[in-house]
């Protein structure tokens, strides 16, 4: 039997989280995580694809060559804390290096300040910076004897090259389908914001079409003239929509991630463009006022993906368990009749 590689510690073992530790094992990596915290259901999963659990972080941190961290964006400072916790406390060689990967979809402002934390720690404990673009790992052939990986782009940027990292790290950036576009942490993270800006801005503006349709009874006449003068656009609605709600409480923080990448990485805090507003429909006065900022527009955005989290019934949903929401046109309903609910209680 050919002898495992690295071992790739995992935090935490979610949808993306578990694809990338098949991919892994599958490829004779040891992955390890700490699922302590997580449920029955999720620790099962985990030990079904051959996942090692650890009971401790100071545990993982020291049977680790590398360290991916994986959560929802508002959770990615806790987990760097976590790890440089266990950092301290575990009894690792300080020669030996420990990689740690934080591919979480949060701005390069965040990504910064999460690294510099790191800065006074042994150089051997390396950061860098990164984001996935594309869903999770998974075997698109099954039937076949060898099988043929569907991946997503890891796009990561820093000092430190995982090419060039002593255990396994030329086999493993190859493997994970990652990019190394820059020396300095965070274009990495702002990439990843911008590719996410577009795909799941559109998933906004489609909840707020498809749901504002279906409330004035026009969604069938809606979804005709989409797939008549622009069918790719129909598409990626109606399966952005369909894909959206197990995934809406994990946007709401990217979202606001996305919002001060515009601001303090774009510019347009600071380049408001301005609009003239008619009080009445024959008023000559006009005032000015601005527009365009891209911290307001995806703050906004935020918003769409809070209401879908918090408020429909489409929040509780699961990846691997959905009972509503699996049409467009279901995922509009429950919209509409979230907003109604919403409207009485408010009135």
């Amino acid at each position: 039997m050919t002898s495992q590689l690295a071992t790739v510690g995992i935090l935490s073992i979610g949808d993306m989280g578990m694809g990338i530790a098949k991919l892994l094992v599958a490829n004779n990596y040891r992955v390890v995580t700490n699922a302590s915290d997580r449920s029955q259901d999720t620790q099962k999963r985990a030990r079904s694809a051959s996942v090692d659990l650890v009971l401790t972080d100071e545990s993982l941190v020291q049977e680790s060559d590398y360290i991916l961290s994986i959560v929802p964006p508002r959770d990615a400072r806790a987990i760097a804390t976590r790890v440089r916790a266990g950092y301290q406390a575990a009894l690792r060689p300080q020669e030996k290096p420990l990689y740690f990967l934080d591919l979480n979809a949060i701005s390069p402002q965040t990504a910064q300040d999460i690294a510099r934390d790191f800065s006074s720690y042994p150089i051997t404990l390396r950061v860098l910076d990164g984001g996935i673009i594309g869903g999770p790992p998974k075997i698109t052939n099954s039937s076949e004897a060898e099988p043929v990986w569907y991946k997503p782009s890891i796009v990561v940027s820093g000092h430190h090259a995982l090419k060039h990292a002593p255990v396994s790290g030329s086999h493993l950036a190859d493997l994970l389908n990652m990019k190394h576009v820059a020396q300095e942490i965070g274009p990495a993270s702002g990439l990843k914001m911008c590719f996410a800006a577009m795909n799941k801005g559109f998933a906004a503006i489609a909840i707020e079409s498809f749901t504002t349709a279906e409330a004035m009874g026009v969604l069938p006449e809606l979804q005709s003239h989409l797939k008549e003068f622009n069918p790719k656009m129909a598409a990626a609605a109606e399966g952005g929509l369909v894909g959206m709600p197990p995934k809406a409480y994990r946007w709401v923080a990217e979202m606001e991630e996305i919002a001060y990448t515009m601001e303090r990485f774009g510019g347009f805090s600071a380049r408001g463009m301005q609009r003239d507003i008619r009080h009445e429909p024959n008023e000559r006065s006009r005032e000015k006022d601005t527009f365009g900022r891209g911290g307001d527009l995806f703050r906004g955005v935020s918003d769409v993906f809070k209401f879908i989290a918090e408020e429909t019934e489409l929040g509780k949903e699961k990846t691997e368990r959905r009972e509503i929401g699996r049409t467009a046109e279901d995922v509009a309903k429950e919209c509409v009749k979230a907003m109604a609910i919403q409207s009485s209680s408010d009135n």
